[in-house]
């Protein structure tokens, strides 16, 4: 076990649900990421700031952790266009279905202990192991 990976996540965790809570109690809004992005794509758009903010935000993130640890984004799993192209409508189709994402059902709805956010994230995750595991053995994975 690499206790610097223990660190990593763990730290990593803290500021998940920090910065969770933070926007709960600050803002009064749950920090699902797709109901953020879907909002900021409808009209009307006034509260269009503090969302654009927020992805902005989450962009700044992850363009200077790859400046600073660039490693962190290395992939050993290659997967062609197509599925990858596959994977994201499929992710998005469940995420419409399950009215969140796992930000916004994972981390707040479990942490509120809401019986509907557990419900879908233990739908979507026994899902996504499911798919995984059948994608590798049909297809070696390398669709």
């Amino acid at each position: 076990m690499d206790w610097m990976n223990v660190l990593a996540a763990t730290t990593g965790g803290v500021l998940i649900g920090l910065a969770a809570s933070a926007m709960l109690l600050l803002n009064g809004r749950i920090a699902g990421i797709s109901g953020i992005v879907g909002g900021a794509l409808k009209l009307p758009q006034s509260d269009l700031d503090w969302r654009l903010a927020f992805i902005g935000g989450l962009l700044a993130g992850g363009v200077t952790l790859f400046l600073v640890y660039p490693g962190v984004f290395d992939a050993s799993l290659v997967r062609s266009p197509g599925a990858l192209i596959a994977a994201g409508l499929l992710v998005g189709v469940g995420v419409r279905l399950g009215n969140g994402c796992t930000s916004g059902h994972g981390v707040c709805g479990i942490s509120r202990l809401s019986v509907r956010s557990i419900t879908a994230t233990v739908t979507f995750m026994a899902a996504g192991a499911g798919v995984a595991a059948l994608v590798t053995h049909l297809f070696g994975g390398v669709i």
